[in-house]
């Protein structure tokens, strides 16, 4: 596996690391943004699921429970994860979880959001069903190619005379696959041409990343719009 080593490393949501106030902090983040996503028609039911890097040796986030309606949300409704994804109960993790009451069983994409998180230093993730996303992901199974498009600069590239390809990988329910087509189609960021912070699941869905939740956000909106005026051309 790749270790993110891009400008975006560390990118920790607070220095302090895994505190209890950095951790209800994150918690109460990731519930606020899952609301907003959720009155979006962007995370239906349970669907979906958002992270945010809270150590990176090793590797911890936060990342929001499974089953779970995404608009109603709690500080304490998170689970602390290692790289692969999985509940890290060793340490402080553990005693955290006890003390805060935090969930135990992560959403399933998690260990996907662990890769993300290695592999381009991102300080956040998140994971939605966008319909443009998915319906882009159908029409465009090689990657999505845009270019001349004034919002391509909140994405970090050219807004003419540049082509950008947001990347898509087939749907798969084992997240190492996953995560092996996902470093397969990743470009790292050179000192010319920037990464491009989102990825397609085809007939699923979109996960976008940034170095802060709001970042992340942001980039999964605007990637969301191109998607949209792509599909209308």
């Amino acid at each position: 596996m790749s270790v993110g080593s891009g400008p975006w490393a560390p990118n920790v949501f607070s220095p302090q690391g895994l505190t209890a106030e950095t951790v209800t902090d994150a918690g109460a983040a990731l519930a606020a943004e899952s609301a907003r996503f959720a009155a979006m028609g962007w995370m239906p039911g349970t669907a979906g699921n958002l992270s945010i890097t809270l150590g990176r040796d090793p590797l911890r986030l936060a990342v929001t429970a499974s089953g779970l309606d995404k608009g109603e949300l709690t500080a304490s409704d998170i689970v602390l994860v290692d790289g692969e994804g999985e509940w890290a109960p060793d340490g402080a993790s553990g005693a955290l979880t006890e003390s805060l009451g935090l969930a135990r069983k992560p959403s399933a994409e998690a260990g996907l959001h662990a890769r993300i998180a290695a592999v381009t230093g991102a300080g956040a993730g998140i994971h939605v069903h966008a319909l443009a996303a998915v319906r882009a992901g159908r029409a465009w199974p090689q990657g999505v190619e845009l270019h001349d498009l004034e919002m391509l600069k909140g994405i970090g590239h050219s807004a003419h005379g540049e082509q950008v390809v947001i990347p898509v990988v087939q749907n798969h329910q084992d997240m190492r696959v996953l995560g092996d087509d996902f470093e397969r189609v990743y470009r790292r960021a050179t000192e010319e041409v920037a990464e491009v912070p989102a990825l397609i699941v085809a007939d699923h869905g979109i996960y976008a990343w940034g170095p802060t939740l709001r970042q992340a956000r942001w980039h999964l909106e605007l990637t969301e719009a191109l998607l949209q005026i792509a599909l209308s051309r």
